[in-house]
């Protein structure tokens, strides 16, 4: 039987929430600058049902739960040096759709880091139960304020802000561009938060120093190998089908690494991060096309 949502899988699954209504928000305010231009993409976004999106959520938050701490430490190592190389390597005509790529690819990472970050900091805690629960109280709040936005702009936006009549619409109006910069800025501290949290429930297995240096050095060597590939494939063919790809040529490798230093539940999580990297995928592909276009 399949096991319910866990706080922490939760929580993590409210942040991609979070994290996708408000770069919904950014595009479509994009689109409402020149609406003859992108009407045909404009309704794209309308037409994404809100009943399909909390499947994704529940879906989403489901695979978090199972995956594991280890294999969610694993993902969010992998990313993280993704990202880092990718932003080391931005050209300046294509930094602002490289960004908005990363963002978007980074959501199942993202619910992964907040899953270890709070499994390293409620570990041991006295009430660690009411803690996890606060947290999802919060975190539930803050992504049914997102959503709620998004509805708000969607229905609205293009009439309040033509009128100049809606505080939040003017505020979009004018700010909207910035939007961009403040996710980048809490993506950061979150990822920075879920690789410290990611390195200690890993280094916590090991009981000496040669066992660590057996696991790290092949990953270390495997990370650096996929990370060249998967930018040189995403530059030459950036498209949602070649995101699909590498997303099976990541989880392949990690896969065969773990064949021999990892453990059998790590190869069933390993399964299943797979499916939630396709799972959230799927979800953004209207944006990834949007992105490209824009």
């Amino acid at each position: 039987s399949c096991l319910p949502p866990t706080p922490s899988g939760l929580i993590g699954a409210c942040g991609v929430s979070i994290l996708s209504s408000l770069l919904k928000v950014y595009f479509f305010v994009g689109c409402a600058k020149d609406p003859e231009r992108w009407q045909p993409e404009k309704e794209r976004l309308l037409a994404q049902w809100a009943s399909l999106e909390m499947v994704h959520l529940t879906g989403l938050a489901l695979i978090l739960t199972v995956v594991g701490a280890r294999v969610a430490a694993l993902v969010v190592l992998e990313f993280s040096l993704r990202a880092i190389s990718t932003l080391l390597s931005l050209g300046k005509g294509s930094q602002g759709t490289e960004r908005l790529q990363l963002y978007l690819l980074c959501q199942y990472s993202l619910g992964c880091g907040l899953t270890c970050g709070l499994s390293f900091l409620q570990e041991g805690a006295p009430h660690r139960t009411l803690n996890l629960l606060l947290a999802l109280g919060l975190a539930a709040l803050l992504g049914s304020g997102a959503r709620r936005l998004r509805r708000h702009v969607y229905r609205l936006y293009e009439l309040h802000s033509s009128r100049h009549y809606c505080g939040v619409c003017l505020g979009l109006l004018a700010g909207a561009q910035d939007i961009p910069e403040l996710l980048g800025r809490t993506l950061a501290l979150a990822f920075a938060v879920g690789n410290l949290a990611a390195v200690a429930l890993i280094n916590r297995d090991f009981l000496t120093t040669s066992e660590a240096v057996r696991f790290w050095t092949p990953l270390t060597i495997c990370y650096t190998l996929l990370v060249i590939y998967m930018q040189e494939e995403q530059r030459q063919h950036p498209s949602v089908q070649r995101q699909a790809q590498t997303v099976l040529v990541r989880m392949g490798g990690l896969f065969v690494l773990l064949l021999t230093v990892g453990r059998w539940l790590d190869l069933l999580g390993i399964l299943f991060s797979l499916l939630g990297e396709l799972w959230c995928l799927a979800g953004a592909r209207t944006l990834l096309h949007l992105s490209q276009i824009q």
